[in-house]
């Protein structure tokens, strides 16, 4: 994707939009950079226009004409469904890595909640890890090893948001801690979206949430360093600017009610630079196992999304069944007239 009015836009969008990921961009190559920015635009407005609107059904309905436009090449005159429309085309990107994020803005119309820490993982799986895979996609990469970790990634920085933003999601009746630590703490769920407090048993949740997202940026370090080289800096530096989110929910005693956790433009410059050099250590470091770790329960069909062959790719028209058709012609050839050698055996 060469640079243009509608990729401009999006560009714009996100550096508006989503500081943490524009600050983590600026350390992508161009040819994955400029992809991402029309990705990311759609589903930063995709999640806008569920979020803030009441009619929350019909915005899904109407991302899904989105992606139905889209996916047949009929983009409305719109600069960022162009932009997507074009990217989709480019890369070849799974539908079913969109269907999975528009199932999780579903479960957010319906305000559903999540009975356990899984529950959570699955909704994370879907309006993060998707685009944890679609983000390996644009650089090329399938393999459902570093697919796995993508994912981990996905859902490590959605556990972070999730803890980040638990007193404004409260404000709005919505609830993404796991139901089942209301139930061991004693405390009633809508009692708590009531009167949202700090209280030390929501502080616990939110280091809960963190102690989990945590192991997952670990496990999906392995996966970083399975990434095309100049790839590397620009999701680590992802993973460590919103690893530096949950450090302010820590540094703030774990309470998500009365303040939000913000980085700095300094801190945000300190984590480019960590990710340059994790990315250089990489060059050097031997592969770690924990790459070859099976994908979590709750992302294991994104995976299976990407890295699922084709059934064309194998049998139809495809290089593969190019080669199966010379073969069966070269067959038939071989076998010559009354027993005779053919020309391609002379």
């Amino acid at each position: 994707m060469t640079d243009c009015p509608d990729l401009a836009y999006c560009r714009e969008t996100i550096k508006c939009g989503s500081k943490s990921f524009y600050a983590a961009s600026l350390l992508l190559p161009r040819k994955v950079r400029d992809p991402a920015y029309a990705l990311y635009a759609f589903c930063r407005l995709a999640d806008d226009d569920v979020d803030l609107v009441q009619a929350k059904a019909d915005a899904v309905l109407a991302l899904r004409a989105r992606l139905d436009r889209a996916y047949a090449g009929r983009p409305a005159d719109d600069p960022m469904e162009r932009a997507f429309t074009r990217m989709v085309e480019a890369v070849d990107m799974p539908r079913g890595l969109f269907d999975a994020l528009l199932e999780g803005f579903e479960w957010d119309a319906a305000h559903r909640r999540y009975a356990t820490l899984s529950g959570v993982r699955s909704y994370s799986a879907r309006v993060a890890s998707a685009v944890g895979a679609m983000m390996s996609v644009l650089m090329g990469v399938r393999d459902r090893d570093a697919l796995a970790r993508a994912c981990d990634l996905g859902v490590a920085m959605q556990l972070t948001n999730i803890a980040r933003d638990i007193g404004e999601d409260a404000a709005e009746g919505r609830l993404y801690l796991p139901t089942d630590w209301f139930d061991d703490a004693g405390i009633d769920p809508d009692a708590f979206l009531a009167d949202p407090s700090a209280t030390p048993e929501i502080t616990t949740m939110a280091k809960r949430l963190l102690a989990e997202a945590t192991r997952l940026y670990y496990r999906s370090e392995a996966g970083i360093s399975a990434l095309p080289r100049g790839c590397r800096p620009g999701i680590y530096a992802a993973r460590y600017i919103y690893a530096g989110i949950g450090r302010r929910i820590r540094a703030g005693g774990f309470d998500s009610i009365t303040q939000r956790a913000r980085t700095s433009k300094l801190e945000k410059l300190g984590s480019l630079a960590t990710s340059l050099g994790a990315a250089t250590a990489d060059c050097v470091m031997p592969r770690s196992a924990v790459l070859y770790a099976p994908p979590l329960e709750e992302t294991a069909f994104l995976v299976d999304a990407v890295s699922a062959p084709k059934p064309e790719a194998v049998w139809g028209d495809g290089a593969m069944g190019t080669v199966f058709s010379v073969l069966a012609h070269m067959k038939t050839r071989d076998r010559g007239s009354e027993g005779k050698p053919s020309a391609s055996a002379v």
